[in-house]
């Protein structure tokens, strides 16, 4: 299916959120969407982990990393995991590692950089609420769309 973001801003002008552009492509899928699950982490992606361990079949992960730029809290080995587990995508507030691999790996990525240090793996985060970033507020069960000209958010399907 051939989703635009321009032309879904364009049929739903005032229904959508446009993030800001603060976020890099990544991964192999240069457009995805799906519905949104959320993790709230910072500098500890054991909560990515388990996400992406789950079923996530027509889904997007967007983790709210706060923006941290000190380490990474997605790497190659996560976005297989999120590929053989049917997520269509992954949107971090933060940083991603192993960048090179991760573009072999048929599934959407956006983050605002790559860090060649790991996280920590504490257990620390939360799943499953709502998230704020780039200037717009992730609900779990909400709808993102992204492509070559950004990111979008719907509260409900648009195509």
């Amino acid at each position: 299916m051939d989703i635009r973001t321009t032309d879904l801003c364009d049929a739903h002008e005032g229904k959508v959120s446009v993030c800001s552009p603060v976020f890099q492509r990544f991964g192999g899928a240069g457009a995805f969407h799906g519905v949104i699950s959320t993790v709230k982490c910072f500098e500890d992606n054991s909560k990515v982990r388990e996400a992406l361990s789950a079923p996530g079949t027509g889904k997007v992960l967007v983790v709210d990393g706060g923006g941290s730029l000190r380490c990474a809290l997605v790497g190659d080995q996560l976005a297989l995991l999120a590929e053989k587990n049917g997520w269509t995508g992954i949107v971090v507030f933060g940083c991603i590692r192993d960048s090179e691999a991760m573009g072999q790996v048929p599934i959407g990525v956006r983050a605002l950089a790559t860090h060649p240090l790991r996280s920590l793996k504490r257990g620390v985060g939360e799943t499953g609420v709502p998230v704020v970033f780039a200037g717009v507020t992730f609900v779990p069960g909400h709808h993102l769309y992204a492509d070559a000209d950004g990111v979008i958010v719907s509260a409900e399907a648009l195509a």
